[in-house]
């Protein structure tokens, strides 16, 4: 069910996902990258609607965001709007894993492994379900 996949995102949504992959940082471009070789055979899509929000990378059958902190997620405003954010998509079954632009552009290989290790470990969790 396609719906599912975007939790109801508007066009609104929609609209700003297609701004912001065509306006990538740096580090989203990097990581883009490796992500669409499909690492273990799982295909993510980068700025993806889901519900009023705009997920920087997503795979759906891992229930998976994962997002790149630039600068201005230090600030007390943003870093709260985004705990809330977390936890609204959290509510529906979708886990997290963030990365900050500096560990994507000083040590990409690392958050390659933490990001294929995670993906294994759900695998083998998963182990004869369908994800």
């Amino acid at each position: 069910m396609v719906w599912k996949m975007f939790l109801k995102a508007s066009h609104l949504i929609f609209e700003k996902a297609k701004n912001l992959r065509d306006n990538p940082t740096h580090a989203e471009i990097m990581i883009w990258s490796y992500l669409k070789q499909n690492p273990l055979g799982h295909r993510f899509k980068r700025q993806h609607p889901i519900s009023i929000y705009v997920a920087g990378f997503y795979r759906h059958s891992l229930k998976l965001i994962f997002e790149i902190d630039g600068n201005i997620h230090a600030e007390n405003d943003i870093r709260q709007k985004e705990e809330i954010r977390q936890k609204n998509l959290e509510a529906e079954g979708i886990s997290f894993l963030r990365f900050t632009n500096i560990q994507v552009e000083k040590a990409l290989k690392k958050v390659i492994s933490i990001i294929e290790n995670y993906i294994r470990l759900q695998l083998s969790e998963n182990k004869g379900k369908p994800l």
